[in-house]
């Protein structure tokens, strides 16, 4: 699938149970001063997730230009970049869980065809006064029954500790400053069996390996809590969803390609690189992950 094409089949799938489409805003973020780009779909939105009304209602969706910096010394594996789209949708105060988790497997599943027994998904384990995601966990479950597949947790669902399944701005609750929204969320994670595990990233390949093996191609953040001032988490006045895919990502996945820069959108890139140092992509290793970085800089 081409990229454009996988781009306009979320946005349609999501316009169509309900969502507005909103344009993507400028990487050089507007009324924000904690960073210097804009680094995911949530960041302009988050007044709204704080309770404030957007005018083009509770549910949105969009493709947003996305930079981050903080990946740069992973660029050169086969999947990281530092500008990338994000795919996103937000229920602002209106559906969540029950809603959210089975549209996004039928989309990854019917709309773009991809193999639910290569899918594998993470929760929140718990931490401090916030509790095990196991709403999230019993909602898997009944999901993956759909396709005829029994999600068991330890083999299908995994649970982990917030600097994992956990997402605000900042990171985890404790590193959240006053008046952050955050929550727990649950990601999905593509599996490419082609991919032989590196003992470099531990004895053990795993969803959350850092191996290549399992990628994560989506993420739906239950963005429930606000920071206060004395360190602890109080619930917002509305319950919000706030999904992230990445682009990319998803476009490899469906052409069951462990190399995101083997995807359309990288093609002209990499063969102007070929034809400039005479060097064929994928056949030296140095050389291909030099073009990667190349690639992703240029594009960035």
């Amino acid at each position: 699938m081409k990229t454009s094409e996988l781009r306009n089949r979320y946005l349609e799938f999501f316009r169509s149970r309900g969502h507005t489409v909103i344009p993507s805003v400028s990487l050089i973020p507007d009324n924000d001063p904690t960073t210097l780009f804009t680094s995911s779909g949530m960041q302009p939105l988050v007044p709204y997730l704080l309770g404030q009304v957007h005018p083009e209602g509770k549910r949105l969706v969009n493709s947003q230009k996305s930079f981050r910096a903080q990946d740069i010394e992973e660029v050169g594996d086969n999947r990281h970049t530092t500008f990338f789209e994000m795919l996103g949708n937000w229920s602002l105060g209106d559906y969540f869980k029950r809603e959210q988790l089975p549209w996004v497997f039928e989309f990854l599943t019917k709309e773009v065809g991809l193999d639910p027994k290569r899918l594998y998904v993470s929760v929140f384990e718990g931490q401090g006064s916030i509790g095990k995601d196991n709403e999230s966990v019993e909602l898997w479950k009944e999901i993956y029954k759909t396709v005829g597949m029994e999600a068991k947790e330890g083999e299908r669902i995994f649970a982990y500790p917030a600097r994992k399944n956990w997402w605000s701005r900042s990171g985890e609750p404790e590193k959240m400053p006053p008046g952050e929204p955050g929550g727990p969320d649950s990601e999905i994670f593509f599996e490419f069996p082609n991919v032989q595990h590196d003992p470099a990233f531990g004895e053990k390949c795993h969803v959350n390996c850092d191996c290549g093996r399992f990628v994560e191609i989506g993420n739906s953040v239950f963005m429930q809590y606000k920071k206060e001032a004395d360190g602890s988490l109080s619930e917002l006045s509305q319950k919000n969803v706030d999904f992230g895919g990445g682009l990319e990502r998803l476009v490899a996945a469906t052409l069951n390609e462990a190399d995101v820069f083997k995807i359309d959108i990288f093609a002209p890139l990499v063969a102007r690189l070929e034809s400039a140092s005479g060097k064929k992509y994928g056949e030296d290793t140095e050389a291909t992950r030099c073009m990667r970085i190349i690639c992703d800089h240029g594009r960035a």
